[in-house]
């Protein structure tokens, strides 16, 4: 049983981050890990008690916030009753890569937390990322091969989260997978997109040595049906019994603004990746560099969050982040009840770090300084006026700007190669289509992650590959024991 008066007794607490002063001078983690030293700033017994705070709920809103169906309630009394063995049993039961999810994910399980009610929900995440490193400290976290082989071959092609879900559930289902990956190395952006400071990436290659020693092979630096790759769609069909794709939604939002055609204007996955070679001690001096520059970040979310801490880190002169929507609540509006996801005020880790945060602005054009290189950003205010944004006028301001980063979201897959070649139907917003049992309009071509559901969250992707990997399985053997969480069409609590 869980502690049902524990939620009275404790108050919500968190791990501190690190100093920002110290933080912003290297690439590592903003949160001490106990086994380099934060024991002293959040002690397990302090991480116990937040999980006592869990009350076991007759409904758990949680299961149903987060796509995977974590089993939250049960582990966090697990560590609460000081079993982490058993812990991380169930926790490994629903969500391939925990140690992914407890560091990137915004937690929507923690949103519909009946704790939230009073907005100081159970920590979920932390006590989720606790049992993982404790399990992987402890040598828990062990390889699973099949016992049996089914002698089928699948390729999966992207190795973001929802690769790598689908490519471990089907190869301890028993068939011979390959992962595909046209980066360096494997792990999409949670390899070259997500800064080292949100998540390092020793976690990932831990993951990935584990799947490795299962059984799945990784192929990097090929583009399976680009021209002149090693891999051509012909090739890929033929020596595969089934393909899942899973390449992301990768096609940035641009802003076709006047002056968008001068230098020192990027879109946030061109600047990302260098960000991460940098922290990754690969490059010195990465091609596109922040130093000393006035940065200008458009767009209010994760991905614009990411520029602003990786430009801190580069040394920055000054970052200013845009965002067309109004300022958001600190706290619950009434068109946005408990236990929808909560639309309120946040500040990440980059956001404590400096800069500014400057809502209800829209970009007019961008400045030239004489010789194609953009000096400024000439913004206005904005209103919403019968649904739709209206200028201020005589709000119109200049943004210094040496640098712009353009963080404004995804649009789609990228049709050239790959989804031209295979000749899968794609719908109006730029995704793969699929039928109720992840297949695209070509058969035995199945897909998963952002590249079918549009862009999303982490959660969401390791869920779509679960999912995916459990259709593709029926489908070459005509039956399967592995989980599907959720449907194609399934959508987040709103």
């Amino acid at each position: 049983m869980a502690d049902s008066t524990g939620f009275l007794k404790y108050e919500r607490a968190t791990p501190p981050r690190r100093p920002v002063d110290v933080r912003i001078r290297d690439w590592k983690e903003v949160y001490l890990e106990r086994q380099a030293g934060g024991e002293e700033a959040f002690s397990t017994a302090a991480l116990r008690t937040q999980a006592a705070r869990c009350m076991d709920c007759g409904i758990p809103f949680c299961h149903h916030g987060c796509p995977l169906g974590n089993l939250i309630p049960e582990w966090n009394d697990l560590v609460r009753r000081d079993d982490w063995r058993e812990a991380i049993e169930r926790l490994h039961a629903t969500n391939n890569f925990p140690e992914f999810t407890g560091r990137l994910c915004p937690a929507p399980c923690e949103g519909s937390c009946v704790l939230n009610l009073t907005e100081a929900p159970v920590t979920i995440k932390q006590v989720e990322v606790e049992i993982i490193d404790r399990a992987f400290a402890e040598g828990w976290v062990v390889p699973q091969p099949p016992a049996e082989r089914t002698g089928k071959k699948v390729a999966v092609v992207g190795s973001g989260p929802a690769g790598l879900a689908a490519a471990q559930q089907l190869t301890r289902a028993g068939h011979e997978v390959t992962v595909y990956e046209r980066a360096d190395a494997i792990g999409g952006l949670m390899r070259y997109g997500i800064p080292e400071f949100k998540m390092e990436k020793r976690h990932l290659d831990r993951r990935l040595d584990q799947m490795r020693a299962e059984g799945t092979r990784f192929v990097t630096g090929v583009e399976v049906g680009a021209p002149g790759s090693d891999l051509s769609v012909e090739q890929l069909r033929e020596d595969f019994d089934a393909v899942v794709l899973s390449g992301g939604a990768t096609i940035g939002r641009d802003l076709p603004a006047p002056g968008r055609e001068l230098e020192g204007i990027h879109l946030a996955m061109e600047f990302l990746p260098y960000g991460n070679r940098q922290g990754l001690g690969q490059l010195d001096d990465p091609p596109i560099n922040a130093a000393g520059k006035h940065v200008v970040i458009i767009g209010g979310g994760d991905t614009g969050a990411d520029c602003l801490g990786t430009s801190h880190r580069q040394g920055a002169a000054s970052v200013a982040q845009l965002e067309i929507m109004p300022e958001p609540p600190s706290s619950r509006g009434a068109k946005n009840p408990w236990p929808t996801y909560p639309m309120i005020m946040r500040v990440s880790s980059a956001h404590e770090e400096g800069g500014d945060r400057i809502y209800a602005v829209n970009t007019e054009r961008f400045v030239d300084d004489g010789d194609g290189h953009v000096k400024a950003v000439l913004v206005h205010d904005v209103e919403m006026v019968d649904g739709k944004f209206q200028k201020v006028e005589g709000t119109e301001r200049e943004l210094p700007a040496d640098l712009v980063f353009l963080a404004m979201g995804f649009t789609g897959a990228q049709k050239e190669g790959l989804v031209e070649g295979l000749g899968v139907e794609v719908d109006g917003r730029g995704n793969v289509v699929r039928d109720a049992e992840f297949m695209s309009t070509v058969p035995g071509v199945f897909v998963a992650g952002d590249m079918g559901r549009g862009q999303s969250l982490i959660v969401w992707a390791i869920a779509e590959g679960r999912a995916a990997a459990g259709a593709v399985d029926t489908w070459l053997t005509g039956s399967s024991l592995l989980p599907r969480p959720i449907t194609p069409t399934a959508v987040a609590l709103r």
